[in-house]
Order: C-alpha cells, then structure tokens, then sequence
C-alpha cells in the first residue's frame, strides 16, 4: 500500500459526518467510524465520494478501526 501523508490525513474528514478518518493499513481504505463507511485510495489519492466507499459491518469497523479510548470518561 503507498504511504499517506500524515499531514494530509489530519486535514481530512469524512464527507457524510465531517468527522476523523483512520486510515487502514490492512486494506488500504480510510474508515469513518461514524458513517460506517470505508472509502478507497487509489494511487495514494484518497477517494472521499459516498458512491464510492463501501459499507462496513461492526466486526469489520472494529478491526479495521478500532474505537480510542475517549480521555474524558472515567474509568
């Protein structure tokens, strides 16, 4: 898989929830946790259309992205 850039991953969100996008290693795919969706890099160029992303289901969000800890809940 070609690398993506750090910065650039900070700047984008997803489309549909304007929300953090993690990106997936194992299959190459930038995952919104919050729409459930995967969307596609080509070439190291990521594809954030809605038509183009697949839809995951919660087994495959939770191992493609897994949810972080939120700091502010107690423990």
């Amino acid at each position: 898989m070609p690398r993506m850039d750090a910065k650039l991953l900070e700047l984008l969100v997803c489309p549909v929830t304007k929300g953090p996008l993690v990106l997936a290693r194992a299959t190459g795919e930038l995952v919104s946790r919050g729409a459930r969706l995967a969307y596609p890099v080509r070439d190291g160029i990521p594809i954030l259309l809605e038509n183009e992303a697949r839809a995951l289901s919660e087994d495959e969000l939770d191992r493609l992205a897994p949810a972080r800890p939120n700091p502010e809940t107690p423990r």
